[in-house]
């Protein structure tokens, strides 16, 4: 009798572990749901995640792409909750500044964005992208699948041999969490195309890109 007490219990814990899993999954799918409704992006949508140096230049970038629907400045691969633009800033939350890039994957790859990320920076610079510089400057090539994370290497892997002869030092990491910036960072170059930033380093870094890949721009870019 006591051994069939013990086995109940154990599938009834099982049971409820189970329970609660899907009830997280479940809700962290709603989450996202109203996240994209937020941003005016389509449910279906894939999202991916990638830091290269200021976010204004790398969400520019992004958003110029066939496929692209959105892309979102945020914070990502650090070990501090809710940071913001001053806390990072510090160095010392571990987060980098990101994009999070909402794409519909019948138009464009996961494989091109990770070629469009390697292609529009350098990634053979420790802790920044010139003029900034700063571990929330860092290069990170974000995965949330094993799929995805063999895409990453299997690029950096082509990349040190045919180009950057081992050089690379793009951190390649899981998305723990994505943290979206304040709102006034979101569009900035579009919304501030006076400010001397945009100017002197976000348009001349966008342009260099547009050069460098006009097939995977939309018809409004070229």
């Amino acid at each position: 009798m006591k051994l069939l007490k013990g086995v109940l219990s154990i599938s009834c814990t099982l049971l409820l572990f189970a329970c609660f899993g899907f009830v997280e999954t479940k809700e962290e799918n709603k989450q996202e749901k109203v996240k994209k409704e937020q941003r005016g992006v389509l449910e279906e949508t894939t999202v991916a995640y990638f830091a290269s140096g200021c976010f204004w230049c790398v969400e520019a970038i992004f958003e110029s792409l066939v496929g692209v629907e959105e892309a979102v400045s945020g914070y990502a691969g650090g070990f501090t909750a809710n940071p913001t633009y001053k806390s990072i800033g510090s160095g010392k939350t571990g987060h980098s500044e990101s994009v999070a890039v909402y794409y519909d994957s019948e138009k464009i790859s996961f494989e091109t964005l990770v070629t469009v990320f390697f292609g529009s920076h350098d990634p053979t610079t420790v802790n920044g992208q010139h003029p900034d510089y700063g571990s929330q400057y860092r290069s990170i090539a974000f995965y949330e699948t094993d799929e995805e994370k063999e895409i990453i290497l299997n690029k950096i892997k082509q990349l040190n041999k045919d180009l950057y002869k081992g050089e690379i030092v793009t951190e390649v990491k899981k998305l723990d969490i994505f943290y979206e910036a304040e709102e006034y960072h979101q569009d900035y170059e579009k919304r501030n195309p006076s400010n001397s930033y945009v100017q002197n380093v976000s348009i001349p870094r966008l342009n260099r890109f547009k050069k460098k890949f006009p097939q995977l721009l939309k018809s409004s870019e070229h």
